[in-house]
């Protein structure tokens, strides 16, 4: 019998049920079995909740740990509040026309109130759609550009960005251009700083001057200069879109070589433009139907003389405010050059030292030699290099053929506006190289040339010059154009023009060419001024009373010295007895000068070269009085000018002012004071200044200077200085042991002039090539061309001065200009070195000095 009774006993065994409990009421397996799954889900979705926060830990604190090591040392942002673009430096000459521009990038700055509207908007539409909603960072932008890139993988494009315009001014002006990921960290992290500390107006603006835009443009004046010739407010709607098109890749974008793709990209900007509402299709429909054409802009016209006085102010400017306010700073300098002197005195010079090469350069042979072929010396012509120092009017020609007395040559103008060479020949006439074409032949000149052979070969390259057809004079014919053979001369030159009455200097030369030599002779040449420093010395003796018609002796001096006995002697080799000092001065007498010296003492005259500035510190030795020492040709024209302006200190400037780039006035040389300019009444006149310039010496004693000196150029060693000027002219001729050193430095009441002849490595000019043969007639040439619309204006003698007129030995009667009390006090002294007094103070540690 099968019982449920049963059925449990048979389940017992041992007294424990051997099989599964009986189920007890209501209960379900399969529902325990959901249950089950139900916890297990549950149990790992706790437990993948616990690893996604505990990695969300583990991530932000590796991202904070990362923030933290990127931003400990991020670079100072705040100064960008007050940060501006580097801007060029312009230099301007008197007349405001424009000398050099300074700068390391050509960049004009423009605050965000001068830039249209609608250039701000192409660029925010180009490069930034949101920057005015953002917050430095675009997560918008970031998640696009990584989508984009996602589905480009692999397809060998380059992956596209999506920095924002903040985060392209903290790549550009704080973190640099890194390809890395710490850099866009840095980038983000410096973008989110800078919208905090700034409006986003100040941003666009620094980005807007700020970013390169091809063409050497930094910013977008500078780019509209560059490939329109345009200001911002002229740009058209294309033109904008098209500059806003540039700063993914300016060089992808150029119009002239890419014009496809910088159209397409111009008229992608347009699109965006729609899109944002800053246009409207029918603007932009207009504006993609207009063509991309570049005007690009020449640089400014600048003045085409002046490179050594420019590179004079360069110097100047660095070393007052550094060479990166100089280059960078957006400084206007304004200078005392007058363009018009300056370029006469560059011909002067010029001129002067060709004639002397001429003279006594010899010829020094071809540039080079070329094949003369018909077919070969085209292409040969043009592989010639140039050589430096050659002036711009002189041409690179060749020899194609040579006869006795002429040669055909041949050379190459300047390219035509289709880029093509245009060949020119003309024949040089043997008169145009005879006789200064003589050969030198270890370093002596050889014999006149007697044929055109002599001088030239078939092959040879030369320098010639185009000169034009000379007018008919008189009875003479007009001359036809003609071909003149050229050489870079050898010997050197230097000269300076300046006001006396304020020290600007008008003119500077320091050379031949400063394309051949930057180095300035004006201002860096420390060379021996030879008798040209005469006037000091006997400065000297008229600030002691001594009166210009005092008799001195010109007689033969010997000095002991360590080197052995000094003999100085006269240019002419022959004493004179007793002379007056004016007559020592017009005749430049080296006899006299020393015991005029030795009378008034060493000292005194190294005082007077001291306050006058021409040897700040020289030595206490007799033969400084001949001008053994060393000085400029700058120094010596502020020197000279003392003597012109009654006696006060010139101190010479190449600047005027100098104004930062807001146009405030940073900088100024002319210090005197102006008590009623700042109320100004009309019914007054003009309102006086006061003297700030510091009085040198007396200045009845500088008029007798001066007056001395204008006997130099009437009836003395200078009267080539004078010659054809028709006006009152003074000043002093200067030749050096070994005819080294020629000089002339003169004046008139409104301009001095000094002028430098010798060569870099001090050697002889040649024998009896003096101050008087070569300085002076540059010198007259300078003054002719300042003055030559001016009135002749006399030296006015100051108050205090006795003008008394005397006879000379000549019969001639002159103005003398005593001191009151000195007119009748000229006596003979006693020689000073009669009993061989002064033999110690004429040591001779230093070459000889002025000869004539």
């Amino acid at each position: 019998m099968d019982t449920p009774e049963l059925r449990a006993e048979e389940r017992l065994v041992g007294g424990r049920p051997s099989g599964p409990p009986p189920p007890p009421p209501g209960h379900h397996p399969r529902r325990r079995r959901r249950r089950r799954f139900s916890r297990g889900i549950g149990f790992l979705l706790r437990a993948a909740l616990v690893l996604i926060l505990a990695g969300g830990l583990a991530g932000a604190g590796a991202a904070w740990a990362v923030y933290r090591s990127v931003s400990a040392d991020l670079p100072d942002y705040s100064w960008l509040n007050d940060y501006a673009p580097p801007q060029l430096s312009r230099v301007y000459a008197a007349d405001s026309r424009l000398m050099a521009e300074l700068a390391q990038e050509r960049r004009v700055f423009v605050p965000i109130e001068a830039i249209p509207p609608r250039l701000q908007q192409a660029f925010v539409s180009a490069e930034d759609q949101n920057f005015w909603r953002h917050h430095g960072v675009d997560p918008i932008a970031i998640a696009r550009a990584a989508l984009v890139n996602v589905e480009q993988f692999g397809s060998g494009r380059r992956a596209i960005g999506a920095s924002t315009i903040t985060q392209q001014v903290a790549k550009n002006m704080l973190v640099g251009n890194d390809r890395t990921l710490t850099r866009k960290v840095r980038e983000a992290i410096l973008a989110f700083r800078i919208e905090q500390a700034m409006p986003k107006a100040r941003v666009l603006e620094i980005y807007l001057n700020e970013i390169f835009l091809g063409a050497q443009a930094y910013g977008v004046a500078a780019a509209a200069q560059n490939y329109f010739n345009k200001s911002l407010d002229d740009l058209t709607l294309a033109e904008t879109a098209f500059l806003a098109a540039l700063p993914k890749a300016p060089n992808n974008y150029n119009p002239i070589r890419y014009p496809e793709a910088a159209k397409a990209r111009r008229d992608w900007v347009l699109g965006r433009m729609v899109e944002d509402g800053y246009i409207t299709a029918q603007e932009a429909d207009a504006a993609r139907a207009e063509p991309i054409v570049p005007r690009p802009t020449r640089r400014p016209e600048t003045v085409a003389v002046g490179q050594y006085f420019t590179e004079e102010v360069r110097r100047e400017l660095v070393s007052r405010f550094g060479a990166d306010q100089t280059t960078m700073g957006g400084l206007v300098v304004r200078t005392s050059l007058e363009p018009a002197l300056q370029a006469e005195a560059e011909r002067a010079l010029r001129r002067g030292l060709m004639d002397y090469d001429r003279r006594r350069g010899g010829w020094r042979g071809a540039v080079s030699h070329i094949d003369a072929s018909a077919t070969g010396w085209l292409p040969a012509l043009q592989a010639v290099q140039r050589p430096p120092g050659m002036l711009p009017e002189w041409r690179l020609a060749v020899a194609l053929e040579v006869r006795d007395r002429e040669a055909r040559m041949a050379w190459v103008e300047r390219p035509d506006a289709r880029g093509a060479p245009q060949p020119r020949s003309a024949n040089l006439a043997f008169e145009e190289v005879t006789p200064w074409a003589r050969p030198v032949r270890d370093g002596r000149l050889g014999p006149a040339p007697r044929r055109m052979q002599d001088v030239l070969s078939p092959g040879d390259v030369v320098m010639v010059e185009m000169l034009p057809a000379a007018p008919a004079q008189g009875r003479n014919p007009a001359k036809p154009e003609r071909l003149a053979l050229r050489q870079v001369p050898e010997v050197e030159g230097a000269v300076v023009a300046l006001d006396p009455n304020n020290g600007r200097v008008m003119a500077m030369v320091g050379g031949w060419s400063f394309e051949k030599s930057w180095y300035n002779r004006a201002t860096q040449a420390q060379r021996q001024p030879g008798s040209s420093f005469k006037p000091f010395v006997y400065m000297a003796a008229l600030e002691q009373g001594i009166p210009p018609n005092q008799l001195l002796l010109d007689a033969p001096v010997e000095i002991m010295t360590p080197q052995g006995p000094w003999r100085p002697a006269n240019y002419s080799g022959e004493p004179r007895g007793w002379v007056t000092m004016r007559r020592a001065m017009e005749q430049s007498l080296n006899l006299v000068t020393i015991r005029v010296a030795q009378q008034v003492g060493i000292d005194a005259v190294a005082d007077v070269a001291s306050r006058f500035g021409v040897i700040p510190n020289m030595p206490r030795f007799l033969a400084m009085s001949l001008g053994a020492g060393e000085t400029t040709v700058l120094r010596q024209a502020a020197g000279y000018a003392g003597f012109v302006n009654g006696g006060r200190q010139v101190t010479p400037t190449l600047i005027d002012s100098v104004q930062d780039r807001h146009g405030r006035l940073v900088w100024r040389t002319d210090l005197r004071r102006c008590a009623a300019c700042d109320v100004p009444d009309p019914s007054a006149g003009p309102p006086a200044l006061t003297e700030e310039r510091r009085q040198i010496a007396d200045p009845v004693a500088s008029f007798q200077m001066v007056s001395l000196l204008q006997g130099v150029v009437q009836r003395g060693t200078g009267t080539r200085a004078g010659a054809g000027l028709n006006r009152p002219v003074a000043g002093k001729t200067g030749t050096t042991d070994d005819y080294k050193d020629n000089w002339f430095v003169g004046f008139t009441p409104e301009l001095v002039v000094a002028v430098w002849v010798g060569f870099d490595d001090p050697r002889s000019l040649g024998e009896r090539e003096t101050g008087g043969s070569n300085a002076a007639p540059i010198f007259r040439d300078v003054v002719a061309a300042a003055l030559q619309d001016s009135p002749p204006v006399p030296f006015r003698a100051p108050p205090g001065t006795a003008l008394v007129r005397i006879h000379l030995e000549n019969g001639q009667s002159i103005l003398e200009a005593f001191r009151p009390g000195t007119e009748n006090a000229a006596r003979p002294p006693a020689d000073p070195f009669a009993d061989g007094a002064g033999a110690a103070a004429a040591g001779l540690d230093r070459g000889l000095g002025g000869l004539y």
